[in-house]
């Protein structure tokens, strides 16, 4: 009899932490997926040592380090065979841009088992569900992460969504920097908690909001 193998990858440690403690996917095999591919540099050849390299120092990790906390997770999808996928993510944009990362680099593995999207709310509500295959994601994620290019062939709505603020969330005229312009007299950790509660659809956290703030003060005060 052949077994089959399917693996659930969660948007990170809290929420494999949640699904743990609820019982939820009780007897399936569950994996945290511990990146967040919206924040610096990144490279075509996804998890090779270009990418370990790049990745660790957008994290302010050592190369170890990252390993441990990104790579192993994933061990069971680089070594056994999987005949089936579930990914359980949120609709933003920090989260569609790791699904991005995922799909692309089991586009490039050539995996032809199925693949199933959750998106789910920050109750873990199921919002919507996709079916997949790997096919034209890596293309996709080099013209989006490394070309900075807006595609024109994204099916997926809340993909598109995540990209277009993802290519635009830097930029100077951004919802996000205009708000952090506005705001040049509030102290950093106020402003952070604002950003935070006014910006759920970017998904970032505030050691991202810390730092786009310290950057876009220091742009305004060396102009």
């Amino acid at each position: 009899m052949i077994q089959h193998k399917s693996i659930h990858i969660l948007n990170g440690t809290e929420m494999y932490k949640r699904f743990k403690e609820t019982g939820f996917l009780e007897s399936e095999e569950m994996i945290p997926f511990n990146e967040a591919m919206c924040w610096g540099e990144t490279c075509e050849n996804i998890f090779s040592d270009e990418f370990i390299e790049m990745r660790s120092k957008v994290h302010h990790v050592t190369r170890n380090q990252y390993t441990d906390i990104t790579l192993k997770p994933l061990e069971p999808l680089f070594h056994e065979r999987v005949d089936t996928i579930a990914l359980w993510f949120y609709e933003d944009m920090f989260c569609q841009m790791n699904v991005l990362t995922i799909l692309a680099w089991l586009d490039q593995r050539e995996y032809k088992g199925s693949i199933e999207l959750h998106l789910v709310d920050h109750q873990y509500k199921p919002v919507n569900k996709y079916s997949l295959e790997a096919k034209g994601y890596a293309a996709l994620y080099e013209k989006v992460m490394i070309h900075r290019t807006m595609p024109e062939d994204i099916v997926l709505e809340p993909l598109k969504k995540g990209v277009e603020l993802y290519l635009n969330y830097w930029e100077k005229d951004s919802e996000l920097m205009v708000y952090i312009q506005k705001h040049p007299n509030v102290p950093i950790e106020k402003l952070v908690s604002l950003m935070l509660e006014n910006y759920g659809e970017y998904g970032l956290g505030d050691t991202q909001y810390e730092e786009m703030i310290k950057e876009c003060r220091r742009r305004r005060r060396t102009t």
